[in-house]
């Protein structure tokens, strides 16, 4: 059949749509001519019969690949209209720029079958409904995506093969550049670069944490180097810990030419569509290795062991090692473990002052509760440690001391080096701008005022940069004096007075602990009211000691007996929440003039050893003793008429306690007293505040004191209370006088 054979007057009714796409950005920037063809297809579309005005051109998609149709919206807003019975042409230059995956193209010719939809490209007209163009396209559609298996297989061999031999040119990290040669990688020749990066390997090796080297850059307000791959060109900025992070933790540095570092994964997301994630892959797992590949500012065992110690400073899991120091007063953070089950102990802190204290996180049921496997305070466990240590380094404190003033020197000289390069290198960029600006004509007053505001800029950044430059060189630490020495001398003898001085931190200590510590391991007998302690050395020497812990005294604070009496007798009945909010009513105060909560009162009872409440074994009296609830429910009124009527006194009820809930007792006489009909003798309130000539509180009051009776009627419109004052009131009058 010929192709115009298959044009029908009911697809030239609907619209033609010609289908446009390439797959990158540069294929639209630079690949002009197939751009070109692609639009042309107009011009055919008119020529099989379909008016210019019913020609739809779709290129919504240009520099989107064909692979999915998860980023296509023009692919799917055509999908959607073929759907719809709006397409009766869909033109391409081939197949491939319609879909390259066989669910997006089959969906497609699906479509068009079932909505009698023409498919077009350079070789022809299809019909999808036809078995031979049906079968023609689908062979088409299965050779597009196959020749992106090929294209793409291709390609990543190469680069896997090029990434082999260490010649594949990737993003460098700042401080490297590529050479002329293939794989070769040089150094910055900016000494200002390289200084930068020398001076965080130097820096990291003192105080082995990425956070402390960012923030001595910050201190010494020192610019880090960016560089971007786009952009060689080297920006100064300020120190982030990201870029810190990045220099300690990237192999390049330690010369090695590493490929394969990361995995793209498919995965579905909670709306259905297919999204790639980078996943990070352990060394193991890399694909290229290549050791000593070029010179770098470390070499690979130090490399190793600035991860190994990076790794540490993450805080810790159960059964691995310590995180990074802190600054608590705690000297045994993260070396200490516990003599039971050999988990490390953690830190808490306690009292005005923060005593610090071990506690194994480990918790074991005794009666019915968790108690912590073992705790111990840290003061004398901490002095004992370090003593142990004090006596271990002794012999090497003389030296330690000489080498902490080199370390002083070369921490300052090391700023001040940086701050050199920097105004140097703001010098050189005053310099370029001063010449760019005496080259341009004087009568050019457009570019000249440009340039000379670019020389102003560099001229004022290189005046900040010398002002900073001669305070650090003020505040330079001063050499020691012979004096000085003599008396460092005397104290390296003494290393104990430098221990206990108010310049070394905690932090400091705890370094110099655990350089030479593994482990402390310690183990409480309370029976003995000792400790045992297991130092392990890095050397893996042991040194054991016993400890007399400090005998526990009783507090001097208690809570009053008083108190201590009224939460035995409500224990019984009520749960510790209802016993603090009755306490907190009666104004009552714990021992540390604290309001009661029911953690104060549950602490309060176990210490006491005073029962919990128990609702099953609650005493009950004779006649049923009920809540004010319950008793509502079974008159049938509201529980603030059970409360009006308690204060009335109608109805009897007793409380343990002032504040106490009201405890009604449930007898057959008070349920007498709640009828359907007044009985004979009962009048209204009203009508016995008249016979009686009294007020009503003072009829309530006769009522409370039994000298009155009265009945509640029910139902009906006499329903209310019913007071029995006729004959009261003849005996009233016959005991008169």
């Amino acid at each position: 059949m010929r192709d115009n054979q298959k044009i029908k007057p009911t697809h030239q009714q609907r619209a033609a749509y010609i289908y446009v796409r390439q797959s990158t950005a540069a294929q639209v920037e630079y690949n002009r001519e197939s751009t070109e063809r692609q639009y042309k297809l107009k011009d055919r579309a008119i020529n099989l019969g379909w008016p210019e005005q019913q020609i739809r051109v779709i290129d919504e998609d240009l520099a989107q690949s064909g692979s999915s149709s998860s980023q296509r919206k023009g692919f799917t807003g055509m999908i959607s209209d073929v759907a719809l019975g709006k397409v009766g042409l869909i033109l391409s230059i081939e197949v491939s720029r319609v879909a390259r995956n066989n669910s997006d193209w089959y969906r497609l010719l699906d479509l068009c079958s079932v909505t009698n939809t023409l498919i077009g490209d350079s070789d022809g007209l299809y019909h999808p409904g036809l078995f031979n163009d049906r079968l023609l396209l689908g062979m088409k559609g299965t050779m597009a995506e196959a020749e992106l298996h090929v294209i793409r297989a291709r390609l990543e061999g190469g680069i896997r093969n090029k990434a082999a031999r260490g010649e594949l040119r990737r993003g460098l990290p700042v401080g490297f550049i590529w050479g002329d040669q293939d794989g070769e990688v040089l150094m910055h020749p900016d000494q200002a670069v390289t200084g930068a990066i020398h001076t965080i390997f130097e820096k990291f090796t003192h105080m082995g944490s990425v956070r402390q080297v960012w923030l001595w850059f910050r201190s010494k307000n020192l610019l880090f180097p960016l560089q971007t791959n786009l952009l060689l060109k080297i920006k100064w900025s300020t120190a982030s810990y990201h870029a810190i992070h990045s220099v300690l933790t990237n192999p390049v540095y330690a010369g090695v030419y590493a490929y394969g570092k990361t995995r793209q994964e498919c995965v579905v997301d909670e709306t259905g569509q297919v999204k790639k994630r980078t996943r990070r892959l352990p060394q193991s797992q890399w694909s290229v290795l290549i050791h000593d590949h070029h010179k770098g500012f470390i070499d690979w065992k130090t490399y190793k062991m600035i991860q190994a110690r990076i790794a540490k400073n993450i805080r810790p899991v159960p059964h691995k090692t310590t995180g990074a120091v802190r600054e608590g007063a705690a000297l045994l953070q993260g070396i200490a473990t516990c003599g039971k089950c050999g988990r490390r102990l953690r830190v808490y802190y306690q009292g005005k002052n923060s005593t610090p204290g071990y506690y194994c996180a480990a918790n074991n049921v005794v009666e019915g509760r968790a108690k912590y496997c073992m705790r111990i305070g840290g003061l004398k466990v901490d002095t004992i440690v370090a003593d142990t240590f004090l006596n271990a380094i002794t012999p090497s404190a003389m030296d330690a001391v000489l080498l902490a003033e080199k370390n002083i020197e070369a921490d300052h000289d090391a700023g001040l080096d940086q701050w050199r390069l920097q105004i140097e290198r703001l010098r050189y960029e005053a310099d370029k701008a001063e010449r760019r600006f005496q080259a341009v004509e004087p009568e050019n007053r457009l570019v000249a005022r440009t340039l000379e505001n670019q020389w102003e800029i560099c001229l004022n950044k290189l005046r900040v940069a010398e002002n900073e430059l001669e305070q650090h060189q003020r505040q330079r630490p001063e050499p020691l004096t012979p004096e000085q020495r003599a008396y460092i001398r005397t104290l390296g003898k003494d290393i104990k007075r430098v221990w206990q001085a108010s310049t070394t931190t905690y932090r400091d200590k705890k370094e110099l602990l655990q350089i030479l510590l593994q482990e402390v391991n310690i183990r409480v007998d309370r029976s003995l009211n000792t400790a045992h302690l297991i130092i392990r050395w890095q050397t893996d020497a042991i040194t054991e000691i016993d400890v007399e812990l400090p005998k526990r005294h009783l507090p001097t604070i208690r809570t009053k007996q008083d108190t201590l009496d009224l939460v035995s007798r409500l224990a019984v009945h009520y749960p510790d929440a209802m016993i603090a909010g009755i306490l907190n009513r009666q104004g009552r105060r714990t021992a540390r003039n604290h309001r009661f909560t029911a953690n104060r009162v549950g602490n309060l009872r176990r210490h006491w050893s005073i029962p919990k409440f128990d609702a099953t074994s609650a005493p009950i009296d004779d006649g049923e003793l009920l809540t004010v609830q319950k008793a509502a429910e079974i008159l049938g009124v509201a529980p603030g008429t059970v409360h009006r009527w308690l204060l009335d006194g109608f109805i009897a009820g007793k409380q343990i306690t002032p504040g106490a809930p009201w405890r009604i007792r449930m007898t057959e006489e008070l349920h007498s007293r709640f009828v359907e009909k007044p009985p004979e003798g009962y009048v209204t309130m009203k009508e016995a505040k008249k016979i009686l000539g009294v007020s009503r509180q003072t009829v309530l009051q006769r009522v409370k004191s039994g000298k009155l009776s009265a009945v509640h009627v029910r139902k009906g419109k006499q329903m209310g209370l019913y007071i029995k004052a006729l004959d009261n009131q003849l005996d009233l009058f016959n005991t008169l006088p």
